[in-house]
């Protein structure tokens, strides 16, 4: 499965506090446009500016901030282009994951088993947004890094913050819904389960324009 950067506790000062932040952000509890500074950061973390500033420069990479000289960092607002491309690249991960499936009885074995036992979770916590919303992230990385291709967790790391958020802010605009969002999943894994990849393809492709068109982005 494909990490997000605050479910690693190990790493770096640094690591954690930009992990940290991004968790932060990515939920909600830091809102776009407030601006991050160093001594604000590093009085909350309880570590010296050091490691803060590296910090911020992570973020930045992952953009969840755009760096303000002399001024710190402001927390982005996802764009109408961002969610389009962001959610454009998962949709193709996704498709290629579930084709490279459908002939790998054992691996796509292995991947159903995974994915109904977060199915079970999604079903329990129906209810609880916030822990939906992980679990649907969780069951998406799940297809996304069945097959350990290293460039494909690379791509995943750098987005994951970023898809995180989107995934949060889908999840929070249906959080009347979250049964429904559920069968959507359950849809999708018995297709793999199937071993039909068009049929994924389709459904994700679905699931992802109907998720993702019930919030409001910048232009």
């Amino acid at each position: 499965m494909l990490e997000l950067p605050w479910q690693n506790g190990d790493g770096l000062i640094a690591e954690r506090v930009a992990g940290r932040v991004a968790r932060e952000i990515a939920e909600g509890d830091i809102e776009p446009g407030e601006v991050l500074t160093e001594v604000a950061i590093a009085a909350r973390t309880g570590v010296s500016r050091t490691p803060v500033r590296e910090a911020m420069l992570q973020l930045d990479r992952w953009g969840l901030v755009r760096l303000a000289p002399k001024k710190g960092a402001v927390v982005t607002s996802p764009t109408a282009r961002d969610q389009a491309e962001l959610l454009a690249v998962r949709a193709m991960l996704e498709t290629s994951a579930a084709r490279s499936t459908a002939a790998a009885d054992v691996s796509r074995g292995a991947l159903v088993s995974a994915l109904r036992e977060n199915l079970a979770e999604q079903r329990a916590a129906v209810g609880e947004s916030r822990t939906f919303a992980t679990l649907d992230f969780v069951f998406h990385s799940l297809v996304i890094g069945h097959d350990d291709n290293r460039v494909v967790a690379e791509i995943s790391r750098t987005l994951g913050p970023r898809l995180y958020r989107l995934t949060r802010l889908a999840v929070s605009a249906r959080s009347q819904d979250l049964a429904g969002l559920l069968d959507e999943h359950v849809a999708l894994t018995d297709a793999l389960d199937d071993g039909d990849p068009e049929r994924y393809a389709r459904l994700v492709a679905q699931h992802i324009d109907q998720g993702h068109a019930s919030y409001e982005v910048t232009e």
